[in-house]
């Protein structure tokens, strides 16, 4: 044991360097019976679970946090580089000479001939790199499927406008949204059959605008909506607790008068 803790801790060795080491001895016969069970697919929740840990950290403003969970995140890419140099497939040394040389790629204004570009011109240049290059299909090839479907939208439209498909202005967006306002509006009104599911296209179109209009100006639709759900939230437990102190219930109200303790909440956070 005192012996592998000080391979770990050997001082000629990087962070970085021990901490592939430690996962190296962990996936070992000398090393822990969980580690050795583990799967690429049976570590995806984890790596999602702190993914989504370095955002809240972020989120917070919480330096400490953020310290602590992007380690907790290099854990997973390390587990899943010493998964795959068991199978013969690739180290981590391979993945990290990878996204060297693809960043290198990517900066031609940074490692080739030197310009001065503007941020939104370096994200431009990103996209038709990877499509010029060949790496791309399509400049919306990429995304992956699970990703939460408003984070989405917002790279989707982020892409395009890569290539200069876009709306000149948040203003034009703006009209777009009004326009799906009106299609969400008549399809509720419709009485046909197929009611629901042309309605179902004209809300997915009308939060597709929408998050166009919010790039547009520059803010994260995912963030803006967790923030609104937060707020929502705070305001929602305080107004539940005023309502059903002494043992009252939800049901003994009206919605009006629901409505009215809502007010003075919205007022008070």
């Amino acid at each position: 044991m005192a012996d592998l803790k000080a391979q770990v801790l050997d001082p000629s060795l990087t962070p970085f360097e021990r901490l592939v080491r430690l996962m190296a001895i962990l996936r070992s016969p000398d090393g822990c019976n969980w580690d050795r069970t583990q799967t690429h697919q049976s570590l995806l929740p984890y790596l999602i679970e702190e993914a989504y840990e370095v955002v809240e950290a972020v989120e917070a403003g919480d330096s400490p946090a953020l310290k602590e969970e992007l380690g907790d995140l290099m854990l997973q890419v390390v587990f899943h580089s010493q998964l795959a140099a068991e199978a013969g497939h690739f180290t981590i040394d391979d993945t990290l000479d990878t996204i060297i040389q693809k960043l290198l790629n990517r900066h031609p204004h940074v490692f080739g001939e030197r310009r001065d570009l503007r941020p939104s011109a370096v994200r431009d240049q990103w996209e038709k790199i990877k499509t010029s290059s060949g790496e791309k299909e399509s400049v919306l090839a990429g995304l992956p499927k699970t990703m939460p479907a408003l984070t989405m939208a917002f790279r989707i439209g982020e892409k395009a406008a890569g290539v200069g498909f876009d709306w000149k202005s948040s203003s034009d967006a703006l009209d777009k949204v009004a326009e799906e306002v009106a299609e969400v509006r008549r399809e509720a009104a419709s009485t046909r059959p197929d009611r629901r599911e042309h309605l179902k296209n004209e809300i997915g179109d009308l939060l597709f605008a929408m998050s166009s209009v919010a790039r547009l100006e520059g803010i994260d639709p995912e963030v803006a909506l967790r923030d609104a759900l937060s707020k929502f939230r705070r305001r929602f437990e305080v107004m539940e607790k005023r309502l059903t102190e002494g043992g009252r219930r939800f049901e003994e109200y009206t919605l009006e008068q629901m409505e009215a303790v809502w007010q003075d909440v919205k007022s008070e956070l």
